[in-house]
């Protein structure tokens, strides 16, 4: 059996149209799932450190302020 252009261009342009709903839900699902996990390991790194991080702060910086709540927390 031979079926002519027109009719094969047809079907397969009714199977890729019947078929792009399911490829971009797909794709939309792996998007929120790599961006969740990206989200979620980030807020366990902050959790599991427990430092506060100030933009231009450096380590001795750092290490004083911290420092200087511990002594407050002691109260003396």
């Amino acid at each position: 059996m031979r079926l002519n252009r027109p009719a094969l261009a047809l079907s397969l342009l009714g199977l890729a149209a019947s078929l792009q709903g399911c490829l971009a839900v797909a794709a939309g699902g792996a998007v929120v799932d790599a961006t969740g996990a990206v989200v979620g390991t980030g807020a366990k790194v902050v959790v599991a450190t427990g430092k506060a991080v100030v933009p231009g702060e450096s380590r001795k910086d750092r290490e004083k302020r911290e420092f200087k709540a511990w002594k407050k927390r002691q109260g003396n």
